[in-house]
């Protein structure tokens, strides 16, 4: 369950194995870790059903705690620490959490969210947690005849758990796509993750939250038995220098991150040697041609962008040298998926022409998500065919391109936002008739929320009062930039909200997605 870094750990005890912020473990001490660590999450979660919330702070635990999990055939479940306690109790419930290990920034949602759970144990590292919690270094302990113990050849794989919303602006979870459905037991997991990293040999960079799916492959690395390093925020120089210090191979960024290292002055990009890179995943939202461009220019033709979901995987994927000739594509689709595209009344298209993009999935690649059979079922535009939201097409030689998009969702620095939860909050406001949340424009993240705002009569509604209320009752990064006031929204036909005709002003093109 844990070979390759038993393997690492004996030929190289003492080398270098996870690195954050303010720690650096060999491979000798990341295997005694995991071994105590998995032994106090199975005394936890004993139940198969039953799973541990790891609060996405970018710091060795969380990945500890993750690895550990999938080696004893325990859930986990990825959770933002932008949560309020609400939100995080939401989850917990919905998922069947039991206990959750957190650091600073979640430790106050997740000591309220624990309490309206009813959570058996709060797990806190990198601070004093106080009362009523258990101190990272007491669930490190080792244990007696550890490193032989190993999961009940019975118990079933269990991958990692992470939470997206949609258009009921309900957060639902999905399983991380890392192997196909097959049903396989905890250990054979385990070991086919361990045996398809996906990055090459050598030390892979972590700059993006640990609770999106693209940022947990590191997972997959560190269990493969290479190296890891881990950012607790991004910053454009402090990337080049641990590239340069560490002489990473491979990363996954998303575009927000490419402008921001362009971002930085001539002289100082200079400084760093970035050759050492081999492979640059990219990921999350349309890069503009432009920034793709500089960044192959500069970082040589490394970069490999990825399209697709937590819910179904990657299922396109195109390099350099294939989109230089392609400029625009993401790719072609990567088996065993099949690109289809469908007009509106499910006929499927021909190469060339424009409709809703889809992808024909095997069953053991299906989508589903945990607990909500109609969401699941939403995800189908035909028979086997799952989609993403997305308009677009395939050309002759079977590169596919995104034009737009159908689903009410906005792309905001590589993370899915979706409307309809900001809208929930928003029209609970006394003061709030009505309410529309559209992205528009970014310069750094791509695509931002707005809300268009329509007040009850004589209510004198105050949008910087609105913004607090939102804050108060969402995580951050669902929170619109921007508040608008309007005396109307525009609706269709059927008198449901255009959200293509409320976009519009907003662009410069028919095009209302970044890209």
């Amino acid at each position: 369950m844990l070979d390759r870094i038993r393997d690492r750990a004996r030929v190289d005890p003492s080398g270098p194995a996870l690195i954050d912020d303010t720690t650096s473990m060999t491979w000798s001490e990341v295997l005694t870790v995991l071994d105590a660590l998995g032994e106090h999450l199975l005394e936890i979660a004993p139940d198969s059903d039953e799973r541990i919330a790891v609060i996405g702070e970018n710091s060795a635990p969380t990945l500890l705690t993750h690895v550990a999990a999938i080696a004893r055939g325990v859930g986990t479940v990825a959770v933002s620490r932008q949560l309020t306690p609400d939100e995080m109790s939401e989850q917990f419930l919905d998922s069947g959490t039991v206990a959750v290990v957190t650091g600073p920034a979640g430790l106050t949602s997740s000591r309220g969210a624990a309490a309206a759970a009813h959570l058996r144990e709060l797990i806190v590292h990198s601070c004093d947690g106080g009362v009523d919690t258990v101190a990272w270094s007491e669930a490190v302990v080792p244990r007696q005849n550890t490193a032989a113990s190993t999961p009940p050849t019975e118990r079933p794989a269990r991958p990692p758990l992470v939470y997206t919303s949609g258009t009921t602006g309900r957060a639902r979870g999905t399983q991380v796509r890392w192997l196909p459905n097959t049903g396989r037991s905890a250990a054979e997991f385990a070991d086919g993750v361990a045996a398809r990293s996906g990055y090459p040999d050598g030390v892979h960079l972590v700059v993006g939250p640990l609770q999106h799916n693209g940022p947990l492959t590191a997972v997959r690395h560190l269990l493969s038995g290479h190296p890891v390093v881990v950012m607790g925020r991004f910053d454009a120089e402090t990337t080049l220098k641990s590239i340069h210090r560490h002489r990473v191979t491979s990363t996954l960024m998303v575009p927000t991150h490419f402008q921001r290292l362009l971002g930085l002055d001539a002289d100082t990009r200079s400084t760093y040697d970035v050759s050492s890179l081999e492979y640059v995943a990219h990921t999350g939202s349309a890069c503009p041609a432009d920034v793709k461009r500089s960044m192959i220019d500069w970082f040589g033709p490394v970069l490999v962008e990825s399209y697709g979901g937590s819910e179904i995987g990657t299922v396109c994927k195109i390099d350099s040298p294939d989109w230089l000739t392609h400029p625009g594509s993401v790719g072609r689709a990567v088996p065993p998926f099949e690109a289809v595209v469908v007009d509106a009344d499910g006929n499927e298209l021909d190469r060339g022409q424009t409709g809703v993009l889809g992808f024909r999935t095997p069953p053991e690649r299906s989508v589903v998500y945990h607990a909500d059979p109609e969401k699941t079922a939403a995800a189908y535009i035909l028979p086997g065919v799952a989609t993403l939201g997305d308009v677009g097409y395939v050309d002759e030689n079977g590169f596919v391109f995104i034009t737009d998009r159908i689903a009410d969702m906005v792309v905001s620095g590589g993370v899915n936002l979706y409307p309809a939860e900001s809208e929930r909050v928003l029209s609970s406001h006394p003061a709030v008739a009505e309410v529309a949340v559209i992205g528009v424009p970014d310069a750094d993240f791509g695509e931002a929320l707005l809300a268009l705002v329509v007040p009850e009569p004589n209510t004198g509604l105050d949008t910087a009062e609105l913004a607090g209320f939102a804050k108060a009752s969402m995580a951050s990064y669902k929170c619109p930039k921007r508040y608008v006031i309007v005396d109307e929204l525009t609706r269709n036909a059927m008198g449901k909200l255009d959200k293509k005709a409320l976009r519009a002003p907003y662009w410069a093109t028919d095009r209302t997605i970044a890209g």
